[in-house]
C-alpha cells in the first residue's frame, strides 16, 4: 500500500490557512490507518518497547495525538470527502490524484540522485516530461499506459534510512499522522524542495501548499472512504495496528531500495 504522508515546512500563517493544512495532513495520513502490514521491520526483543514490540518512548504524546487525528477525521475529513465523492465522478478524482503525484516529482528525483540511483532519477524525469505534455499536466498517465514506465515513490526520509541513519523513535505527528523522528526530518526536507519557496513571498507559497494539501487529502480520502472504518472494526489495538503498518511498510521500502542495487 502506498503511504502518502505530507507535511508543510512552514508553521506561520493565519488561522484559516493553518486549518486547511491540518485538514490535509489528517487525510494524507489516512493510508496508515488501515494497518497495512506488508514487508518486514526489525522489532525490539520481547519485553521491550510497547505492546507491538516496537520501542515507543514517546507513547503518551503519540497516543494523545493519535486520538486528535482520529477525531479530526471523524468530524471533518470523512464528511467532506463523502460529499465530494457524491458530486465528483471517480475518473475525475483519479485524474486529480495523478496530477498532484506528477507535480511532486522533485523530491523523488532528488532522493534517487542522493541514493546514486541515476536510472531511477532519469525514469522519474521521463515520466514527468511525458505526463506533463501528452498526459495534460499529469491528469493522465501515458508514461505507464503507453510506454510501460511505472511510477515509484521515494523521499528524503527513505534516503536517510538507505544510508543507515537512525530513524529514531516512532512519532505520531499532530495533524500529519504516523512518522519517526528521522522521517519527520525527511518530510521537512522534501517540503523545502518546492521551488516556490525561493521565488515568491512565503505567504504565497504557504497558501499554495495549503491548498494543494487540502485538495490532495480530500481527494485521497474520497477514494478510500471505507478503509479506516474496516480497520477500526477489525483491529483490536488500532494504535498498534497503525504503528505496525507504518514501520513495517517503511522497512519494506528500504529493503526494496537495497535489493534494487543487486
Amino acid at each position: 500500500m502506498e503511504l502518502y504522508l505530507n507535511a508543510g515546512g512552514r508553521r506561520i500563517a493565519k488561522r484559516a490557512i493553518v486549518a486547511l493544512s491540518i485538514v490535509a495532513g489528517i487525510a494524507l495520513a489516512a493510508p496508515a490507518f488501515c494497518g497495512d502490514t506488508s514487508g518486514s521491520a526489525a522489532k525490539t526483543p520481547p519485553g521491550e518497547g510497547g505492546p507491538t514490540g516496537y520501542s515507543d518512548p514517546l507513547s503518551p504524546f503519540n497516543e494523545a495525538m493519535f486520538t486528535v487525528n482520529l477525531k479530526l477525521d471523524d468530524w471533518i475529513i470523512h464528511p467532506v470527502a463523502s460529499g465530494y465523492a457524491k458530486i465528483t465522478p471517480k475518473p475525475v478524482r483519479d485524474s486529480v490524484k495523478r496530477f498532484f503525484n506528477n507535480a511532486g516529482v522533485i523530491p523523488r528525483v532528488v532522493s534517487n540522485l542522493a541514493q546514486l540511483k541515476f536510472i531511477e532519477a532519469g525514469t522519474e524525469t521521463a515520466r514527468f516530461g511525458i505526463n506533463s505534455t501528452v498526459g495534460f499536466a499529469g491528469l493522465f498517465d501515458p508514461a505507464q499506459d503507453w510506454f510501460g514506465i511505472k511510477p515509484k515513490d521515494n523521499d528524503f526520509g527513505l534516503t536517510l534510512r538507505y544510508y543507515d541513519v537512525p530513524s529514531g523513535p516512532y512519532l505520531m505527528l499532530p495533524f500529519f499522522g504516523p512518522s519517526t523522528i528521522g522521517d519527520a526530518v525527511g518530510l521537512a526536507a522534501d517540503s523545502f524542495m518546492n521551488p516556490m519557496y525561493y521565488f515568491v513571498p512565503w505567504y504565497v507559497s504557504f497558501a499554495s501548499d495549503s491548498g494543494q494539501y487540502t485538495v490532495t487529502a480530500i481527494n485521497y480520502r474520497s477514494l478510500h472512504l471505507d478503509q479506516f472504518e474496516e480497520a477500526d472494526r477489525y483491529a483490536v489495538d488500532l494504535y498498534g495496528a497503525v504503528q505496525d503498518g507504518y514501520l513495517q511498510t517503511r522497512a519494506h521500502d528500504v529493503k526494496q531500495l537495497h535489493e534494487e542495487n543487486w
